[in-house]
C-alpha cells in the first residue's frame, strides 16, 4: 500500500512537466570503419505555469535522445512573468544563433499566434495570449533558443522597482 502511494506521488510530480519534441534528426559521424548513425532530438520542457526550457539530446536511438533532451531542458529553465490576461508584460525581442524572435502581448481571447518552435515554447510556458514572429532563420533549435531568450528578457514593474531601489508606487507616479 505504501509503495502505491509513493509511486502515485512521484507520477504526480512528473506529470507537472510537459515535454514536446520539436525535431528529431538523424545525424552521422564519419569514423574509421564508415559512418556512425545517431539521433538528435530538440525537446521543449515546461509546466505551463511560467517555467520553460529547451534541451538537445543525442543518442544512438530516438528514445535515448529524447530522454537526454528532457534532462537538458530541465537544466536550462527560465521563469516567465505572466500577467493578468495570461499574457506577457511588454514586447520584447530574442536572439539565438541566426534567429530573431519578436514577441508582443495580446488582448484576452487572442490565443497564441506564433509558428513552429516558438509556438511550442510559448504554449509550454503557459502564455495564453501572445503574438510572435520568427525573423531571420527557420532553424527550429535557434528559433526555440531565441524564444527562450525573449522570455528571459521580460521584466515586471516589481523587478524594475527592485533594481532602482524605489517603491513600486513611485514608478506609477512618474
Amino acid at each position: 500500500m505504501a509503495n502505491r502511494r509513493k509511486s502515485s506521488r512521484s507520477r504526480e510530480k512528473e506529470s507537472d512537466w510537459q515535454e514536446r519534441v520539436v525535431q528529431i534528426r538523424r545525424v552521422t559521424k564519419v569514423v574509421k570503419g564508415g559512418k556512425k548513425l545517431s539521433f538528435r532530438a530538440i525537446v521543449v520542457v515546461g509546466n505551463e505555469q511560467g517555467q520553460v526550457g529547451v534541451g538537445v539530446g543525442k543518442a544512438a536511438d530516438v528514445i535515448g535522445a529524447v530522454k537526454k533532451g528532457v534532462a537538458d531542458g530541465k537544466k536550462n529553465l527560465v521563469d516567465v512573468p505572466i500577467i493578468k490576461g495570461s499574457t506577457i508584460p511588454h514586447p520584447t525581442n530574442g536572439f539565438g544563433g541566426g534567429a530573431k524572435v519578436m514577441v508582443r502581448p495580446a488582448a484576452p481571447g487572442t490565443g497564441v499566434i506564433a509558428g513552429g518552435a516558438v509556438r511550442t515554447v510559448l504554449e509550454l510556458a503557459g502564455v495564453k495570449n501572445v503574438l510572435a514572429k520568427q525573423l531571420g532563420s527557420s532553424n527550429p533549435l535557434n528559433n526555440a533558443r531565441a524564444a527562450i531568450d525573449a522570455l528571459d528578457r521580460l521584466r515586471t514593474f516589481t523587478d524594475i522597482a527592485a533594481d532602482r531601489d524605489v517603491p513600486i508606487e513611485k514608478l506609477y507616479a512618474s
